[in-house]
């Protein structure tokens, strides 16, 4: 397996107490499954090389410079095949492409040994899976969470997971999602245009860069963050507005990078959370008056309101662009036909 680099950037601040092994993990790309623990594995095993030679302790303080680690072959997998039934929505000899349902878990973890989409691949694809990405996670390129449903695409081969990931780490992918959230994106909001990292763009596009990073308090949650994380960028176009006043919306979000929860993050610092997101959408939600008789339907979904609609690539191997839609599950829909209920102020659509 070639070799990683990774570079922690010039300007890195000198006055900068952050420890070698997390910056690392934070520059690593998400498709390399570099998780602090195992950059402590990697270290110990006298794999990783900095600009001033071998590392030796993750504790240190991060310094600027190309970082390379040596992946060494993967390690063995722990997840046992399981006869789940998927639903395949393209497949070849390089890559899989699947519609996942809500509460499918996309790979092993402490609480989920088993049940996840890495186990049912293991049985369907009988062992044809990339090794790129340690133990857990055979031919996973990128994740979607537990309770978001929809499309992602799954390596075959260590070729296809090296050039899938590419297109994502340069954002060439497409990834489009279809939310239903608290909250309307008005343009005229003073609250949303002086916001950190919010701007607009033409056709009323909300733009939201910032740095993503664990939570300080709660290690189980992403937080923006002014100072460090990895650079996040979601766009979203409001759909639908809902509620009379206009109190919940249809969003699409687009994807130019890829960060654990970075829509459900993105939209709950602009206040706009998802619907039945019980970690992030808490903190403003749209009134039962404005919602009427969608309000007990919007109280009761039990789920964030997410789905990932839209997927495009180009195979790795000839290169051809593959572009992938799926429809609303069931529970969004009724959900959406629910909101349709009320008065609808905008019924503008993006292409």
């Amino acid at each position: 397996m070639p070799d990683l680099v990774l570079t922690l950037p010039a300007d890195l601040a000198a006055a900068d107490a952050s420890r070698l092994d997390k910056a690392l993990a934070e520059a690593a790309p998400d498709s390399a499954a570099l998780s602090r623990s195992r950059i402590a594995r990697l270290i110990a095993a006298g794999a990783i090389r900095g600009p001033n030679g071998p590392v030796t302790d993750g504790k240190a303080r991060a310094l600027p410079g190309d970082y390379v680690v040596t992946l060494g072959e993967p390690e063995p997998i722990d997840a046992r095949p399981e006869s789940i039934p998927l639903n395949v929505v393209h497949e070849d000899d390089s890559l899989i492409v699947i519609d996942k349902p809500a509460g499918m878990v996309v790979h092993p973890a402490p609480g989920s040994p088993s049940g996840t989409l890495v186990n049912a691949l293991l049985a369907h694809c009988a062992g044809s899976l990339s090794g790129i990405g340690g133990a857990a996670r055979p031919g996973i390129v990128h994740r979607i969470d537990k309770d978001t449903s929809g499309l992602l695409v799954v390596a075959k081969t260590d070729l296809a997971h090296q050039a899938l990931a590419r297109q994502f780490e340069d954002h060439s992918a497409a990834r489009r999602y279809l939310a239903l959230a608290h909250g309307t994106i008005d343009p005229a909001d003073p609250r949303l245009r002086g916001l950190p990292g919010v701007t607009f763009e033409p056709g009323n596009v909300l733009k939201i860069a910032t740095l993503l990073g664990r939570h300080p308090t709660d290690r189980q949650r992403q937080a923006v963050s002014l100072k460090q994380g990895r650079h996040a960028v979601t766009r979203a176009t409001m759909l639908e507005s809902f509620g009379t006043p206009p109190a919940a919306m249809l969003v699409e979000c687009r994807l130019e990078t890829g960060r654990t929860h970075q829509i459900r993050v993105h939209l709950a610092h602009c206040g706009l959370g998802l619907i039945g997101d019980p970690v992030y959408g808490g903190a403003r939600r749209a009134s039962a008056r404005a919602l009427g008789d969608a309000a007990e339907a919007v109280a009761a979904f039990p789920r964030q309101a997410l789905h990932a609609a839209h997927l495009g690539f180009a195979h790795p191997v000839d290169g051809r662009w593959l572009a992938f839609d799926s429809e609303l599950p069931a529970d969004m829909q009724a959900l959406l036909a629910a909101l349709r209920g009320t008065p609808a102020v905008d019924a503008t659509f993006a292409e």
